[in-house]
């Protein structure tokens, strides 16, 4: 049997996920031949899963929305807007009862959802998380973005760093498959040096750049909100802490991009800020509205690659309700 591993796609704590997932089953439950993995990504007005997805055998899906499919095994979230619609909440907490609630977890406590899939699987099957103490700790850092400075995260040093900037911007189904299973079988800066990922960190680190001087030309910052309008752009993926590198007094950022697959809206909370939590807004509520969602300091949301006119006007409604609520 071949076990599928669905996975946030182009997302660093998604791969760590699904690395981390496939090491807990294969050493602690069994039964796989062998493992492949898919990446998801979040559909334009927020939908649910497909059918289509999953494969014939056993399915899991790590880092990403929950659905009620009986194709669906494993499953792990810590996404407050995990659950697409009240039915796939009230489809999940009924499942909790029976034997879905031994394979099917949820819990938005948690910084990473790799961090989450080491405590379940430690306290749930016996696993031994001893060996995986730096991928947990850069997973919850990436994730959280819980960098030091704005300075650490933009100019990416670190092998993991570098490597979430490699998976972040993945062109083609066959590189982060490739690189999954790395993650949970050698260190970071291994991982790294292995030939195929080594050759694609110098070209992003030219791109990277390039961006870092196209913000600092486009950003508008008002009220503690920085608003970046790509949209006339090709951009992949973007650092999104690079706005805080120019701008350090910031609160929020909004930036709207375009690739080839999908529009983005982005909105962040500077890790930095010196506003209490208790006046901080929930970003994640803010983008359910427009079919996104995520977490409560971080969200986004997709539509059609070919509606710029709509992306635009959400952002701008994004920014203006945020620098309404008073964030200076």
């Amino acid at each position: 049997m071949v076990f599928r591993v669905l996975h946030h796609n182009q997302c660093f704590d998604g791969a760590c996920s699904a690395s981390i997932f496939t090491r807990l089953h294969r050493e602690c439950l069994g039964g796989a031949e062998a493992y492949e993995y898919c990446g998801l990504t979040h559909k334009a007005g927020g939908g649910g899963l497909g059918e289509d997805i999953f494969g014939p055998g056993e399915n899991a899906v790590v880092d990403f929305k929950y659905t009620s499919s009986p194709k669906l095994t494993w499953w792990f979230d810590h996404h407050i807007s995990a659950f697409v619609t009240p039915e796939e909440r009230a489809a999940y907490e009924a499942g909790q009862a029976g034997d879905k609630g031994k394979r099917q977890f949820f819990d938005p406590n948690y910084i990473s959802c790799t961090s989450f899939i080491a405590s379940v699987g430690a306290s749930h099957f016996g696993f031994d998380v001893s060996g995986l103490g730096e991928l947990l700790h850069w997973a919850d850092i990436v994730d959280g973005a819980r960098f030091e400075s704005a300075k650490s995260a933009v100019e990416m040093k670190e092998p993991a760093l570098q490597i979430a900037m490699v998976i972040e911007n993945a062109v083609g189904p066959a590189f982060i498959p490739r690189i999954i299973p790395l993650l949970t079988e050698m260190s970071l800066a291994d991982v790294l040096a292995q030939p195929f990922v080594k050759e694609r960190v110098g070209p992003l680190m030219e791109k990277h750049l390039a961006s870092m001087e196209l913000i600092r030309e486009r950003a508008e910052v008002k009220n503690g909100v920085i608003y970046v309008d790509l949209l006339d752009k090709q951009v992949e993926a973007l650092n999104k802490f690079i706005p805080y590198y120019f701008y350090p007094e910031a609160t929020y950022t909004v930036a709207a991009t375009r690739s080839n697959q999908r529009a983005k809206i982005s909105v962040g909370t500077s890790p930095w800020t010196k506003l209490p939590p208790s006046e901080l807004i929930n970003l994640a509520a803010i983008c359910e509205r427009y079919g996104g969602g995520g977490h409560a300091r971080v969200g986004a949301v997709s539509l059609q690659a070919s509606e710029v006119e709509k992306t635009s006007a959400v952002a701008e409604g994004i920014v203006a309700e945020l620098r309404a609520r008073g964030t200076a």
